[in-house]
């Protein structure tokens, strides 16, 4: 038994010795076929030609003397002396010993090197040469500057078809200026038409409708002061047709309002006794609609005004509109003028003393308008108003009322249709404001009017 072992022992070894042998002799004929195989290889700086020496390469020769390397999808022989474009594929052919490039493949299989797409950007290039000398190329780079040149000049060319040229623009601006013009210009335009005997009635209502846009402003109508415009206008109130003297009361009130040098100019002019005579003599509603507006003007905040005014029987004058047909409209505008000049000097007695408001209170005091309201009786005029059925024309007696009542309490306590009138008012104003409540309005409109008239009647208790 061990004999058979020993000789299977020698047979392995045998076995594995022919083994060894073969791989060697398989290996070393692999290696004697390998010249036969083109290995394909980047260049690298370190390979030699056959003299021992470096070969030139693309970036040690002069590139102005370089012939240019035309790649394609093939490989081909690079001849000594040829620029291979950047991006190319270089192999060295260990066949033929020579250097081979072609056109790297994209994924797509198509190339994409930049020397291609130079060669694109460069237009219609001779290319059936087999190089581009430096010549060559520097007409190229001249063809593309002509190119862009050219395409510059067309769109400046569009650009001044589209725009006008700066001068001209300055020019246009300039001649704007010139025709520009200021409202004092305006005004005096205005003024001339209206006083101008060829302009026609239209022309002249036309001129005082956009005047009264312009005196709004209190510089201009200083200005339409200084230029004679205000006392045109006061005079225009003496006119015969109505609409001229509806207009004039309507810039001249305009021009009144919170301007003291023209509240004195024209009070001065003789407006106050023009603008009464329109209110007591019969005139359209109208007329006396802007005559109300104007003298209102003329009488708020100024004290001299409304110490001439009562001289002058203003308020008889503004009582005869109660006692006129189809003057109702005007009723609360005069109720609600006696409460702001009462309360104008109401405010300005409670207000802190200095110099200068020590001289206006002292003005004020002249101006005994409380009295002449008693003594004519305003307190029942105004008191009658309560029965009319708007709340607004409501809302605004009920304060005048409230004020006047430190002066006409005892004749509102014998005044048995005041008590009733209170009564019906205070039962709607009740209804109203719990309305008022459920809808969720706690400080409602109705709830502030009842308040009113709740005051009112307990001080006449």
């Amino acid at each position: 038994m061990s004999h058979w072992a020993s000789l299977l022992s020698t047979a392995a070894k045998v076995n594995l010795l022919v083994l060894v042998v073969s791989a060697v002799f398989s290996w070393s004929s692999l290696s004697d076929r390998v010249p036969e195989f083109a290995l394909t290889k980047i260049e690298e700086s370190d390979i030699k030609d056959d003299s021992g020496k470096e070969p030139i390469t693309e970036d040690d020769a002069d590139p102005e003397d370089l012939e240019v390397f035309y790649p394609t999808h093939q490989w081909q022989t690079i001849r000594p002396g040829q620029a291979v474009p950047a991006g190319s594929h270089v192999r060295l052919n260990l066949q033929t010993g020579e250097r081979e490039a072609k056109l790297p493949d994209s994924e797509n299989g198509k190339s994409d090197t930049g020397e291609e797409r130079r060669r694109k950007r460069l237009g219609k290039v001779d290319i059936d040469s087999n190089s581009f000398t430096s010549q060559e190329l520097k007409k190229a780079l001249a063809k593309m500057k002509e190119s862009e040149k050219a395409e510059r000049k067309a769109h400046e060319e569009e650009v001044r078809k589209k725009f006008r040229p700066i001068e001209q623009l300055k020019e246009e601006f300039e001649k704007l200026n010139v025709k520009m013009e200021t409202d004092y210009e305006i005004m005096v335009k205005l003024i001339g038409k209206f006083n101008s005997s060829a302009s026609t009635l239209d022309e002249k209502v036309a001129a005082l409708y956009d005047l009264e846009y312009y005196v709004h402003q209190v510089d201009n109508a200083k200005d339409f002061l200084s230029m004679g415009g205000l006392q045109l206008v006061i005079d225009g109130l003496n006119s015969t047709e109505a609409v001229l003297k509806e207009h004039a009361a309507f810039v001249l009130g305009a021009a009144l309002s919170s301007n003291p040098k023209v509240q004195i100019e024209a009070i001065e002019g003789g407006a106050l006794q023009k603008l009464l005579v329109i209110l007591a003599t019969e005139q359209p509603l109208a007329v006396k609609k802007k005559a109300l507006f104007a003298l209102s003007s003329m009488l708020r905040h100024f004290p001299y005004a409304q110490q001439q005014f009562l001289k002058l029987g203003g308020l008889q004058v503004l009582r005869s509109l109660f006692r006129q047909k189809g003057m109702e409209t005007l009723h609360v505008r005069v109720v609600t003028l006696l409460y702001d000049l009462i309360v104008e000097k109401m405010l300005l007695e409670d207000s802190q003393h200095g110099d200068q408001m020590e001289e206006k209170i002292q003005q004020y005091r002249q101006v005994k308008l409380v009295p002449a309201v008693v003594e004519q009786d305003w307190c029942v005029v105004v008191s009658n108003l309560l029965a009319v059925p708007e709340h607004d024309t409501r809302e605004k007696v009920l304060k005048t009322v409230g004020v006047l009542m430190a002066f006409c309490k005892e004749r509102y306590r014998g005044d048995q249709a005041l008590s009733t009138t209170l009564s019906l008012l205070r039962s709607e104003y009740e209804e109203l404001a719990a309305q008022e409540q459920r809808e969720g309005d706690k400080d409602g409109y109705f709830k502030e009017l009842l308040g009113s008239v709740n005051t009112i009647i307990r001080e006449l208790r």
